[in-house]
């Protein structure tokens, strides 16, 4: 991922995936790259951290991902080909790739104590609008 950060800021903007996307030999148009990333964007600051990177392979692997969508194809793209990166490069490969399934889960439980979270949130908003819509009335009779 972070040999296309040419930035070195830790994060993937729109003329990094741009580049990525072309190396891979799968250009996009800058509409595409926009919709990509905005798919994967969880804090809408319209760059891809590790992260939000990690998020396109654990999408793609639940099918989450849309059949024409720029994501699937760099989730498909980004295998590692031993032929082309030798044996070395693929141990490393699979390495990063053990190490990132093995975050993935962590990040997994993660995300899903989140979007528990924001449930319990919003839940709690319609609670109080409703008991003051209640409060409300009862002054309004």
């Amino acid at each position: 991922l972070f040999q296309y950060d040419s930035g070195r800021d830790g994060y993937i903007d729109l003329m990094e995936l741009k580049l990525m996307m072309e190396k891979l030999g799968a250009p996009q148009t800058h509409l595409g790259l926009k919709n990509m990333i905005k798919e994967v964007d969880e804090d809408f600051d319209g760059k891809l951290s590790f992260r939000e990177f990690l998020l396109i392979f654990h999408k793609a692997a639940a099918g989450e991902l849309e059949e024409d969508s720029g994501l699937l194809t760099l989730a498909k793209l980004s295998e590692i080909d031993v032929s082309i990166e030798g044996v070395k490069g693929a141990k490393n490969f699979f390495e990063a790739k053990a190490q990132a399934l093995s975050s993935a889960s962590k990040f997994e439980a993660e995300i899903k104590a989140e979007q528990d979270e924001r449930k319990r949130e919003e839940e709690e908003r319609k609670h109080r609008r409703a008991a003051f819509r209640e409060l409300k009335s009862a002054f309004t009779q």
